[in-house]
């Protein structure tokens, strides 16, 4: 009888137990005032001591670690003198044929000397209507009409920098969908970046094999059709100044560094091959306002009358104004790294001899052998 007396007292505290852990489970613990555990929306970059940075906070904190703030924040940046783009020339490009030079207007015949088809142009100072069309040269050559005068001229111009930006950023080079996230599978936003708009570059991710750039929350871009400056401060090596040209084969953007900090970039257009641009340490070692640029090899002739600001750095090769370009941000040239006027203007007057420029490309993909890099180069 004590036995089983002792068997129901001990079921007994067993279901007193099991009851009373039930109801620990089942009531919700008494929560604190508000704002005792959960942060007010704000950003936390480093851990707060009497909250949680959940919901809203985690969100903004997370922007702000990419370095996306609310409202965003602009480049330090501004558009240079639009003044850098006026050339105190005329040009006219010639049609792929023989074209004469004569030694007064309305001539005819075959002429003393005559431009071979080619890629030509030819700078002029005067039109006249005599027996047809003519353009008198500099050198007072006169040639037919024979092609067209060349009435745009990019107006295009990079960037001043009156400090360097904490991210990267780039030019979409044509009419761009923002995505919702990366991929091309992505649903859109219904919103399209122009072409040469400026971006800020947050993030980066692979996705369908091809690189996707992040310029806000929600927003994406495909990478391949942006040019983008990776911007970099560390004085390259082999580079003995604190002042440097940056030339970003794989972005086709050129930058320019001062005293450790950004203070120019820009869109080009370098060597194709197999006109490659060489990657390499080089030096400015000449300066010319104007040049007069060509190739006597037939079968790939080019004459280029009054090239702008032009600054050579590796053989033929040069920095210079392309007034014959209306859209950069792909290889088009011969070796050289071609500019908008504006551009090749504003680096003309930053630069002097003995400045260095460092052309680099990271994706290998540009030879190095020199024995590929002889002849002429525009």
């Amino acid at each position: 009888m004590k036995q089983i007396g002792k068997l129901l007292f001990i079921s007994y505290i067993f279901l007193a137990m099991s009851q009373s852990a039930y109801a620990q489970e089942q009531t919700p613990p008494i929560e604190p005032e508000s704002g005792g555990i959960v942060c007010e929306p704000d950003v936390y970059l480093s851990e707060p001591d009497n909250c949680q940075p959940f919901g809203p906070s985690a969100y903004l904190t997370e922007l702000a670690r990419l370095g996306i703030t609310i409202p965003p924040r602009p480049l330090p940046a501004s558009k240079p003198d639009p003044s850098l783009t006026q050339l105190p020339y005329f040009y006219f490009h010639l049609d792929e044929d023989y074209v004469p030079i004569y030694g007064a207007p309305g001539e005819k015949g075959p002429g003393g000397q005559q431009f071979p088809p080619g890629f030509v142009y030819v700078s002029y100072i005067d039109r006249v209507e005599q027996n047809g069309v003519y353009y008198l040269m500099p050198n007072g050559g006169w040639i037919p009409g024979k092609g067209a005068r060349v009435g745009e001229i990019s107006s295009f111009q990079g960037l001043v920098f009156t400090s360097t930006p904490k991210n990267s950023f780039g030019w979409a080079f044509e009419l761009l969908p923002i995505m919702k996230s990366p991929g091309y599978n992505a649903a859109q936003t219904g919103r399209q970046v122009m072409p040469f708009e400026v971006v800020t570059i947050y993030n980066t991710q692979i996705m369908d094999n091809e690189e996707w750039y992040m310029i806000g929350p929600d927003q994406w871009l495909e990478g391949r059709k942006v040019a983008r400056v990776i911007v970099n401060t560390t004085i390259p090596q082999g580079v003995t100044a604190n002042r440097w040209i940056d030339v970003d084969l794989a972005e086709q953007t050129l930058a320019v560094y001062e005293n450790n900090q950004l203070i120019f970039a820009t869109v080009i257009a370098s060597g194709l091959e197999p006109f490659w641009t060489r990657p390499g340490i080089f030096q400015i070692f000449e300066k010319k306002e104007t040049e007069t640029m060509r190739n006597n090899d037939m079968t790939d002739f080019y004459y280029l009358d009054n090239v702008p600001w032009t600054m050579y750095f590796d053989g033929a090769r040069a920095l210079h104004g392309a007034y014959w370009r209306t859209r950069f941000g792909y290889p088009q040239s011969h070796g050289c790294i071609n500019l908008s006027v504006g551009d090749s203007h504003w680096l003309f007057n930053w630069a002097t001899v003995g400045d260095w420029v460092y052309v680099h490309d990271r994706t290998g993909l540009t030879p190095t052998d020199p024995a590929l890099y002889t002849g002429g180069a525009y």
